[in-house]
């Protein structure tokens, strides 16, 4: 430990080892892993996951904060990650391994009947909509912050076993 309290600086290449350690030891014990890896820079690509990222930056507490997280993303520091209903669970090679956890509320019954009942008329096709395709109309609708499909910050529980007591990271 520091003089404040943190942890000593792990270089990128000893995280990434540790990673793939851990990696390793969590599928001999038969845990199915689901290692992030992505290519290039952008960490979101599709207008749906690009959408996700601007409201989550809109909640972080600290400027520095998601961008430590999205380097930890690129380089390679997210061991394991778990999506289930209504939480995501991580793993993450820092200067320890840490266990991440997100829950986040199930959107109201009436929030959800607003949504559906303003979208029901623009959806533009069957075809498009069994390809997971949305009219542009639709996803602005449950994109808007506060009325549409997005947590707002009370809605959203983030559990870190890391020493950094800020949230949204």
């Amino acid at each position: 430990m520091s003089f404040y309290g943190w942890r000593p600086y792990v270089p990128v290449a000893e995280r990434r080892h540790k990673a793939l350690r851990e990696l390793e030891k969590r599928k001999k014990q038969g845990h199915a892993v689901s290692p992030v890896s992505i290519a290039g820079r952008t960490i979101a690509t599709t207008f749906w996951g690009k959408a996700w990222c601007e409201n989550l930056e809109r909640y972080s507490d600290y400027a520095n904060r998601l961008p430590r997280g999205r380097t930890y993303v690129r380089n390679g520091s997210v061991v394991d990650l778990q999506i289930a209903p209504g939480a995501i669970h991580a793993r993450v090679s820092g200067s320890q391994l840490y266990k991440v956890t997100l829950e986040i509320a199930p959107v109201a019954k009436t929030h959800w009947k607003s949504i559906c009942d303003d979208c029901g008329g623009a959806i533009d096709s069957l075809v498009e909509l069994l390809q997971g395709r949305l009219s542009k109309g639709v996803m602005e609708r449950i994109c808007r912050q506060k009325q549409g499909l997005f947590p707002a910050p009370a809605e959203i529980h983030l559990s870190c076993m890391c020493p950094d007591l800020a949230d949204m990271c």
